[in-house]
This record gives structure tokens, C-alpha cells and sequence, in this order.
């Protein structure tokens, strides 16, 4: 029994009652720890259109953007602002680098608090034979069945169902990307984490995004695309990220 019900009845109640979002936007303080001894803290805007777009727009003075993050179904596209270049790479491109197999379904869901599946947009009950559970205490662990290069695992609480941890770890290595949420508030009709932090674990290092959202809304009144002038020159991803964890 999990929250005063059967495993499947619990299962069935979570995954009926996961709110879905259109829109979700607010304001996030940003505590970014790349490995050094020094933490970088910024102030940020966080944008995000389900099957869309994810927008991360840092801007730490006087409301000017210094750097921008947007994550669509076609590409990622970094921005920096200051030395006015950027880095663009499609989802293909990346998981070929990496050896990975991620999707913007993916990232979406770990921005959004949502179970979810590799392949599939939207979670439903028929799905829920894919997933093996146990119960942890006042907790639910739910693990993605016959995954290959990546294993995902999710935990959520026994009573309201939240999601409060989400776990994509490389198979046969120490490496994960782990997600938790806490702090939920009320948005809408429902609850969102307004706590996130995500971390790499693994690599013998601390690398890890801590995210604490504020005014909280449900908006769509924003650009969804970000356009670039001639002036922006296009630079290797591998650069980019070196001046980033170099700093």
C-alpha cells in the first residue's frame, strides 16, 4: 500500500492528476557551482511553452540580459551577449558528442516537474505498464523499464503524489543527472516546485545549478524564438563551455 492505496490505484491517481501547464514563467535566483571554489550567483528569467520552448535569460544588472539559454525541439542555442557570440547545436549533433540519447521531451520535463517517458510527450495510465515501483517509506520510487544507455527513476511522495526527485543516470558508469524539487506552490490550480536544483554526479567533482523561482505565473505573453544579428559570431560548444567553467 502507498498513500492508502494499492500500487496501481496510486499509480493511476499520480498520473491522472499530474497538472499540465501551457505556460510557465517567473523570476530565479541562480547558484551555479562548476566545480571551482567559487560559486557564481545570477539573476534570471525563466520562460518555458510546453512542446515549445525553455528560455533561461540571465540578467544580473539593472535588468540588461548578459546571456541567454533556449532549448527547442530543434536546437540548443546558448547566447552570450558581452563578446556577442553563440554556440547552436541540434539534439542529433549533441547525443552524437555525447553518446547520449536525450530529447528536448526530456529536458522539458525536468524543467517542468513531470514524469515522463523517453519518446513520448505526455505520460498516461496506459502507459504505467513501463514502469516498475516500490514503496520507500512516505516515498515511491517508479523506474522506467527496459531502458538501454540511460536508466531513469523517479520518486514521488506517498500522500500528494508530488514528484520530488528525478534521476537520468548513464547505465554502467557513475554518471547522473539528478533533479529535486521542493519548496511547492501554489500555481494555477495546482502546485509547482519553486526549489530546483539539478546536479552531475559522478565526475569526482561538484557541478550542480541551484534554482529559486519567485512570482510565479502562467503567462504567454512572450517571444518564443530567439533571433540573432550578423554581429554574433558562432563558436565550437567546447569553447563555450570552457570559458563558462573556467570563470
Amino acid at each position: 500500500m502507498i498513500g492508502g492505496l494499492k500500487g496501481e490505484e496510486y499509480q493511476e491517481k499520480v498520473i491522472s492528476s499530474l497538472p499540465h501547464w501551457n505556460c510557465v514563467t517567473g523570476k530565479v535566483a541562480l547558484n551555479l557551482n562548476t566545480g571551482s571554489s567559487k560559486n557564481t550567483k545570477l539573476s534570471a528569467t525563466l520562460r518555458m511553452k510546453k512542446g515549445e520552448v525553455i528560455q533561461l535569460s540571465v540578467a544580473p544588472l539593472l535588468g540588461i540580459e548578459v546571456a541567454r539559454l533556449e532549448i527547442s525541439p530543434e536546437r540548443i542555442l546558448a547566447v552570450d551577449r558581452l563578446h556577442k557570440q553563440y554556440v547552436e547545436v541540434s539534439f542529433e549533433d549533441l547525443n552524437r558528442i555525447a553518446n547520449l540519447n536525450l530529447s528536448f521531451n526530456v529536458l522539458q520535463s525536468l524543467f517542468m516537474n513531470e514524469i515522463f517517458l523517453p519518446g513520448k510527450e505526455t505520460v498516461e495510465v496506459s502507459d504505467l505498464h513501463r514502469f516498475r515501483m516500490t514503496s520507500e517509506g512516505n516515498y515511491a520510487l517508479w523506474k522506467v523499464k527496459d531502458t538501454k544507455k540511460l536508466a531513469y527513476s523517479f520518486r514521488t511522495t506517498a500522500d500528494k503524489g508530488w514528484l520530488e526527485n528525478t534521476s537520468v543516470a548513464l547505465s554502467g558508469t557513475p554518471y547522473a543527472l539528478n533533479w529535486t524539487y521542493g519548496e511547492f506552490g501554489k500555481l494555477g490550480a495546482a502546485y509547482f516546485p519553486q526549489h530546483i536544483l539539478a546536479e552531475l554526479m559522478g565526475s569526482g567533482k561538484t557541478y550542480s545549478l541551484d534554482m529559486k523561482l519567485s512570482r510565479m505565473s502562467v503567462g504567454e505573453d512572450w517571444e518564443t524564438r530567439t533571433s540573432l544579428s550578423s554581429k554574433y559570431k558562432k563558436i565550437e560548444l567546447a569553447t563555450l563551455l570552457k570559458m563558462w567553467l573556467e570563470k
